[in-house]
């Protein structure tokens, strides 16, 4: 088989390869994945992204975690996405708008130009989020918004009974907030198990936080069939939900995560705003087996 052409890509830390197919789906892309994505026998990722033909958008994005899971939407991912078929003229846009299918919806995104005419940033509308238990795959009966509920884990020493508010951009999020720092809490002991305790038909991300102010939380976060990564967009738009819901955030808020800062845009209503940056690592081919 030929070689695939790929480009190596992050936002804001969070890392993709992406491939270009003219198919609409392959059986053997979960286990393409997992290969790309592996960082000691492949080229390392947190997830790889297709960049397919699409009847409703510009380009149609799909993406696989670095396990072969599907997951249904990526913030930082999506971002990439633009900047790949920008810069790589598979989309004409002078204005920057593209309009971007996946799973959830059909997303506008924007892209902001640096001085040598390839994309710099995106600023994406990420759809409206859910605050209903069963958009994030949870069967309990409360309406929605449910920004406490106890979840109990046991890490092999002791059960640990976290509150969680619960949160859909499309994908499920379960948030929890601290007084401390993020950096300090257990979450590479804890993570695993939220993501896979049973209130959560379809697993869940995890995300732990810190109110700086109205204006600035911090955040670490357990994805989804992924593990630990340094940023994740859809995680940091569900954060500034559950935040704004509570009464703790204003509309604007920057998210600070390990891998840099991400800009959260939301009133209460309606779509959420995500902006953040996008960057091509390097180019390279795939020697299929």
């Amino acid at each position: 088989m030929s070689p695939l052409p790929f480009w190596k890509m992050h936002g804001t830390g969070n890392d993709f390869v992406l491939i270009e197919s003219d198919r609409s789906d392959d059986p053997g892309w979960p286990e393409l994945a997992r290969a790309v994505c592996d960082r000691h026998f492949g080229v390392g990722a947190d997830g790889l992204i297709f960049v397919l033909p699409s009847r409703w958008g510009d380009r149609r994005m799909r993406i696989f975690n670095a396990d072969g899971s599907e997951a249904e939407m990526c913030g930082n991912g999506i971002r990439c996405f633009v900047k790949y078929c920008l810069d790589r003229g598979l989309v004409e846009a002078p204005d920057g708008v593209m309009h971007v299918e996946t799973i959830p919806g059909v997303l506008e995104a924007r892209a902001t130009f640096a001085p040598d005419g390839t994309v710099a940033s995106v600023r994406v509308s990420m759809g409206a989020p859910s605050l209903a238990p069963a958009s994030v795959g949870v069967s309990i009966e409360a309406p929605p918004p449910v920004t406490d509920l106890p979840v109990t884990v046991h890490d092999g020493r002791e059960d640990h009974t976290i509150p969680v508010a619960l949160v859909s951009m499309g994908n499920p999020h379960a948030v929890t907030f601290i007084d401390g720092s993020p950096r300090e809490y257990p979450l590479h002991d804890l993570g695993p198990l939220v993501e896979h305790h049973e209130l959560f038909a379809n697993r869940t991300n995890f995300e732990v936080v810190r109110v700086r102010d109205r204006s600035h939380v911090e955040m670490r976060v357990w994805e989804r069939g992924v593990g630990e990564t340094l940023a994740c967009g859809s995680g940091a738009c569900a954060v500034v939900v559950a935040a704004r819901t509570l009464g703790r955030v204003d509309d604007a808020v920057e998210v600070t995560l390990p891998g840099g800062t991400l800009q959260i845009e939301w009133d209460g209503t309606g779509e959420v705003a995500l902006s953040g940056s996008a960057a091509r690592v390097f180019v390279s081919e795939w020697e299929q087996a």
